[in-house]
């Protein structure tokens, strides 16, 4: 038996990270969520303290609301790498952050806390990731690619070699990042732009 972890959030992301922590060889004692019920539903987010032997995993799809709760609750976060997903081993992997089936997190990138790089995503050799950050399905970072606190990058979009990426933006799905984005927003299409 591995090691027991809560997961807070019992979304479409909770049952990603169940998967996930199993497939680590841990054991999931059930969510925390002020919203939901169920089964699996311990309780909500308070009832935290009610689990002192365990490791918590956010599992929470809201970059902000993540970070919200990471910078408020005081626990011990557990951090998941999927057993099929390429981390290189000079790769730097900061607490809670997940890493999906299939992703790869290539030598001497930097993936910071509470991210999530999710299936089949590719950070490239060099990258860096601030905290809070979301690299959805597909999505592929080239190699140099800096990209800031809090955002969020699409379903399938790509960003070329040595970008920067600001942090608060979002990169909608498909859209490819040629030039660096300086100004926190949402940016789609090819070449990606600013919606007004």
């Amino acid at each position: 038996m591995g090691k027991p972890v809560v997961i807070i959030g019992a979304g479409g992301q909770g049952k990603v990270a169940a998967d996930l922590v199993r497939a680590c060889g841990d054991t999931v004692m059930g969510f925390l969520d002020d919203r939901a019920v169920g089964p699996h539903v311990l309780g909500p987010v308070a009832d935290a303290a009610n689990y002192p032997h365990c490791l918590f995993l956010l599992a929470v799809g809201d970059n902000a609301v993540r970070k919200r709760l990471a910078e408020t609750l005081e626990l011990p976060w557990h951090t998941a790498v999927h057993p099929t997903a390429c981390v290189s081993p000079s790769a730097v992997v900061g607490e809670g952050t997940v890493i999906l089936p299939m992703a790869v997190v290539h030598t001497d990138a930097v993936v910071g806390r509470h991210c999530i790089v999710n299936s089949g995503a590719v950070v490239e050799h060099d990258n860096a990731l601030g905290d809070y950050t979301h690299v959805s399905p597909g999505a592929a970072l080239a190699g140099g690619v800096r990209v800031g606190e809090g955002t969020h990058i699409g379903v399938g979009a790509s960003v070329r070699g040595g970008i920067s990426i600001c942090g608060g933006c979002v990169i909608g799905a498909g859209a490819a990042v040629v030039r660096d984005i300086t100004e926190p927003g949402v940016y789609v299409g090819v070449p990606a732009r600013k919606l007004r």
